[in-house]
């Protein structure tokens, strides 16, 4: 296992070192693109400062709580609409034709609705995080093989005993995977929330740095969004390896 952790991390390094090097080499100019080692000492100085960890700490806040609103809804939901046939009648629909709207594009009506403070930031993340969680949620109920729950029911469970061992258990490989692409989503529109009028947090934080043309900046914005987005895949795969742990796979040879 360790050897294959170190084996993934053979290409993000392999990236990083021919960055370096065309860099040092003069074939990517400094003003377009600054080299890995300058966006790592812009990264220590504004570390030191205190100014990355105070827009950090808004982000995630901003995430954790969007993702909290939008996850919730779109797993209450999904459950509603994939256990109940009056629910999927009317709660199914309208979110089906809800979910073909680009919901970063709704950024103009969504300001109008609930202004340009941190009520923007949040409700974006939530939309991100609610369709990818209410689609995955439905279609992991009604993926539970039928036979199954009538086996539950012949056996005696009562409704919320097949809920909680035959349906749950059946569609917790799809309501994680909603979960990975939620939190995908979140931190999507978590970039194009904080570029709007924001006064903190990392994309602002990348926005006022284009503002003095400072790209090392800009660059290091784009690494801790894209090293947010590793960490919380990573930390998933660990809860699904658990959850999981009944389910044999096809695994790469």
């Amino acid at each position: 296992m360790t050897a294959r952790r170190w084996r993934r991390a053979l290409t993000p390094v392999a990236v990083l070192l021919a960055w370096e090097a065309a860099s040092r080499g003069g074939l990517i100019p400094p003003a377009k693109l600054p080299a890995p080692s300058t966006v790592l000492e812009t990264g220590w100085r504004l570390a030191r400062s205190g100014d990355l960890g105070e827009h950090l700490g808004d982000s995630l806040t901003r995430a954790a709580l969007g993702l909290a609103i939008g996850g919730a809804l779109g797993v209450l939901l999904g459950t509603v609409a994939g256990l109940i046939r009056l629910g999927d009648d009317l709660v199914d629909p309208p979110v089906q034709m809800a979910r073909m709207l680009p919901h970063l594009a709704l950024v103009p009506l969504v300001i109008v609705w609930v202004g340009i403070d941190e009520s923007l930031k949040v409700t974006l993340v939530a939309l991100g995080a609610f369709f990818p969680l209410y689609l995955n949620t439905y279609a992991g109920i009604r993926d539970v093989d039928e036979r199954l729950v009538e086996a539950a029911r012949t056996c005696g469970l009562s409704t919320l005993a097949r809920v909680r061992h035959v349906v749950l258990p059946g569609s917790l490989p799809s309501l994680l995977l909603g979960l990975r692409l939620a939190i995908a989503a979140a931190w999507l529109s978590l970039v194009v929330g904080e570029q709007v009028a924001a006064q903190s947090g990392i994309g602002f934080m990348m926005m006022e740095a284009r503002e003095f043309s400072q790209i090392d900046v800009v660059v290091l914005g784009l690494f801790v969004y894209g090293l947010l987005g590793l960490a919380s895949d990573l930390i998933l795969r660990a809860v699904e390896r658990r959850a999981l742990a009944w389910r044999v796979g096809l695994k790469a040879s």
